[in-house]
């Protein structure tokens, strides 16, 4: 069955949504039973080699729902926000050989690619959207990581309400995979403020949290053990699961 509709039919009474801090997922020992139980199927037919489907033009959704914290309102996103994202820059350090920090110019001016594909909250509702931008595999083998390097982290301008930041993880091969994207357009536009602004992750292949908004920092290192929670990102770290695959 597919992923997306066994949440929907079988979760979605429990799930209070992608947005809300006090979600009944992270309460209910069962269905972490079942995420769990699904996530090793996934990983074990699935794994990070297939591919999403990709849509047609005439297939994009009219309404793109907003489900994540409020847009970031912290002073260094603000003033970002407010010169259109000229000072911004995307830094990839950790376990690289060549360190980056790269303008939203310089990632505008990477080969970029797009993709049709449909995005699945684990509410229960999906979406359809033409996201383009820069393939991740791309800023990764610029930055060369080294041998040991296992995880790419995401950090974030996000924090909730009481200041925990938002960040989300890929091992390496999920980070290679052909349609993992760091998206700076949505439907031909750059992407807007609540939508993600400038840069953020797309990831067709596993559920809508993956993709990670207001990216603003990758950081490439062995493991996910000493950070934050130990589980691999903000959501993962109060019990939902890691690889969350569709």
């Amino acid at each position: 069955m597919k992923r997306k509709l066994f949440i929907a039919t079988s979760l979605s009474t429990a799930l209070a949504g992608c947005g809300a801090i006090g979600t009944k997922l992270t309460e209910n020992d069962r269905i972490h039973s079942i995420l769990d139980a699904g996530e090793k199927l996934d990983r074990a037919l699935i794994g990070t080699h297939g591919l999403a489907r990709e849509y047609s033009v005439s297939d994009i959704s009219r309404v793109f729902p907003i489900n994540s914290f409020d847009t970031p309102i912290d002073v260094t996103y603000v003033r970002l926000m407010r010169n259109a994202f000229a000072s911004y820059r995307l830094v990839v350090d950790g376990m690289v050989e060549r360190p980056l920090s790269l303008s939203l110019a310089q990632l505008n001016a990477m080969p970029q690619t797009a993709q049709i594909t449909r995005h699945d909250c684990v509410e229960g509702w999906s979406a359809i959207a033409r996201w383009s931008g820069v393939a991740l595999r791309d800023v990764i083998a610029l930055a060369r990581p080294e041998k040991g390097a296992g995880f790419i982290i995401f950090h974030t301008f996000d924090r909730d309400a009481n200041g925990v930041p938002y960040y989300e993880s890929l091992d390496l091969s999920q980070a290679l995979h052909p349609q993992t994207l760091l998206a700076l357009r949505q439907n031909g536009a750059p992407i807007p403020p609540d939508r993600g602004a400038p840069v953020r992750l797309k990831i067709p292949t596993q559920l809508g949290y993956k993709s990670a908004k207001w990216v603003r920092h990758i950081q490439v290192l062995p493991s996910l053990a000493h950070l934050f929670g130990g589980k691999g990102g903000y959501w993962e770290d109060q019990g939902y699961q890691w690889y969350a695959g569709i």
